[in-house]
C-alpha cells in the first residue's frame, strides 16, 4: 500500500515539475528538457528527477546546472501545488537512457546494413 502511494505521489510530482518547468522557469540555460522519471523515497522526503536534455554537452551541463540552481524555486511551487505535509527535497539528474538506446538503435542498424551487404554479393565458387 505504501508502494502505491510513493508512484502516485512520484507521478503527481512529475506532472507538476513538467509544468513549472516549461511555463514558469525563466532561465534561458534550461534548453530542450523532457522529464523521464521521478523516484520518490519511501518517506517521501526526497525526489530524484531524470531529465534528458537534447543538445551537445555543454548545453547539457548549462541546463543542469539552471536546473540545480532552479530547484529551490520549483520546490516552493511544488509545495503550494501538492499538498503534502512535507515538500521532497529535489535532486536532479541526467538520464542518458536515451543517447544509449539511440546509440544500440545505431549499432544494430549498421549490423543490419552490413549483413545485407555482405547477402548481396555472389560468393565465389571454389574451383575444385
Amino acid at each position: 500500500m505504501a508502494k502505491l502511494r510513493v508512484s502516485r505521489v512520484g507521478e503527481q510530482l512529475k506532472k507538476e515539475i513538467v509544468d513549472i518547468v516549461r511555463t514558469e522557469v525563466k532561465d534561458p540555460r534550461v534548453g530542450f528538457v523532457t522529464i523521464t522519471e521521478v523516484e520518490a523515497s519511501g518517506d517521501l522526503q526526497h525526489a530524484t528527477i531524470f531529465v534528458s536534455v537534447m543538445g551537445n554537452e555543454e548545453q547539457r551541463k548549462a541546463t543542469m546546472d539552471a536546473l540545480q540552481k532552479a530547484a529551490g524555486f520549483i520546490r516552493a511551487e511544488v509545495g503550494r501545488r501538492v499538498r503534502l505535509r512535507r515538500t521532497p527535497e529535489l535532486h536532479f539528474k541526467l538520464d542518458t537512457s536515451l543517447d544509449y538506446s539511440t546509440r544500440i538503435t545505431k549499432v544494430l542498424r549498421e549490423i543490419k546494413e552490413g549483413e545485407t551487404q555482405d547477402e548481396s554479393q555472389p560468393e565465389a565458387k571454389s574451383g575444385l
